[in-house]
């Protein structure tokens, strides 16, 4: 990848010779296919989308796009794996910026997006909570319906996971405890439970939880918590 960014640093057009080396064969090979493994390595839940996580991450998106800093190209830092939704139709080359030239949208890979969303998880609907987050909501559609309905069914599961893992704590079954944190870790949408560790330590986690103070509880042991947050 260091080899192809100089060449493209010295190349009299670097877009169109980013764009050449990117799409080469010997490039999708050797670049693209262990890039795509070390991504889905990072993605939370199996190999999910960055963006959406709800659909399969197929794709190597350049969060930065080629059009805009051909230097990123082969820039570790700079690539996301999303599904072919998010990449192809929703984002495509578009990166929105604010005033000052920054950018708009959440980086998944390096910024907690918590600052900038919060997850209203009886709804499965995001409230953005800073100019950023109406951005990445409105770039990527994440409060359509198919979205919404499937946070609410992850919120649902997890419910029922969580309670599955405290019954199996209690009786010291650790492997039993186990597999249901990876049943947790590895299904679709895993900002569901992320948000639910989150909130769980909000001030108003008992207002947020008032209907299931048992599952806030469950949300509070440090176990749970340290089996299902991601790093």
């Amino acid at each position: 990848m260091a080899e192809c960014t100089c060449e493209i640093v010295l190349a009299p057009e670097p877009e169109i010779r980013a764009r050449k080396l990117w799409n080469h064969t010997t490039v999708r090979t050797h670049v693209h296919a262990p890039l795509r493994d070390l991504l889905a390595e990072m993605a939370a839940g199996r190999e999910r989308c960055m963006y959406c996580g709800d659909n399969q991450g197929t794709d190597i998106d350049h969060f930065e796009p080629i059009d805009r800093h051909p230097m990123r190209a082969f820039d570790w830092t700079n690539h996301v794996l999303a599904c072919s939704l998010c990449n192809s139709h929703l984002k495509r080359a578009a990166f929105p910026l604010d005033e000052g030239g920054r950018p708009l949208l959440i980086d998944p890979t390096a910024e907690d997006p918590t600052p900038h969303l919060r997850l209203v998880l009886a709804a499965g609907i995001y409230h953005p909570l800073t100019p950023r987050g109406q951005a990445t909501i409105d770039l990527f559609d994440l409060n359509r319906g198919l979205l919404a309905k499937g946070r609410v069914n992850a919120f649902h599961v997890t419910k029922a996971c969580v309670a599955q893992w405290a019954h199996a704590t209690a009786q010291g079954d650790h492997d039993a405890a186990a597999h249901w944190a990876t049943v947790v870790n590895e299904q679709p949408i895993a900002d569901v439970v992320q948000a639910m560790l989150h909130q769980a330590l909000d001030p108003a986690a008992e207002i947020l939880f008032e209907d299931d103070p048992q599952l806030l509880a469950h949300l509070r042991e440090p176990r749970l918590r340290s089996a299902l947050l991601i790093a």
